[in-house]
């Protein structure tokens, strides 16, 4: 089931289930994990994109190995706030991956998560190789939290 917005899922969301956070580029998807008290977003892999079968394939069996329940997509928007053919893209792979799995796809606003990633990589001094290594998978740790800090605060605001 896809949901536009992390606050729309969040009422649909199990309690104590782990979410994933992709990054998709043209190249690549960065996968993050999240714990199942969904508070910490852990970067965990880079897959190689080839087509959109493998693609899910390699997606799928981490979501069954890690129990995960719910996808946040990064959703490229522009620095304006609209929507260009990156983002159609992502809402694509969204509705085409809905059909092969049966949790909750959402989407989290992902400007600027590549440069942050890319600033934290830098203050760790980690190497030019390294850093291309990684990049993908600590992007979409950045999408994930932002989304897990988001249901947190959804949370507080219904428990008072």
């Amino acid at each position: 089931m896809i949901f536009e917005t992390i606050d729309e899922a969040a009422g649909a969301l199990p309690q104590f289930t782990a979410i994933a956070g992709l990054d998709l580029g043209t190249k690549t998807i960065g996968v993050a994990v999240s714990d199942r008290m969904m508070s910490v977003a852990t970067p965990l892999e880079t897959v190689k994109r080839k087509k959109f079968t493998l693609d899910a394939e390699a997606v799928l069996k981490i979501l069954k190995d890690r129990d995960i329940g719910v996808v946040v997509l990064g959703l490229p928007r522009n620095m304006d706030g609209s929507e260009g053919p990156r983002c159609q893209s992502t809402r694509a792979f969204a509705r085409n991956f809905d059909r092969l799995w049966d949790g909750i796809i959402t989407f989290w606003d992902e400007r600027l998560s590549t440069v942050a990633a890319e600033r934290a990589l830098l203050e760790a001094d980690t190497s030019r190789k390294r850093r291309s290594e990684v990049i993908d998978h600590v992007a979409a740790s950045y999408i994930l939290q932002g989304a897990l800090d988001r249901m947190a605060h959804i949370r507080r605001e219904h428990q008072e």
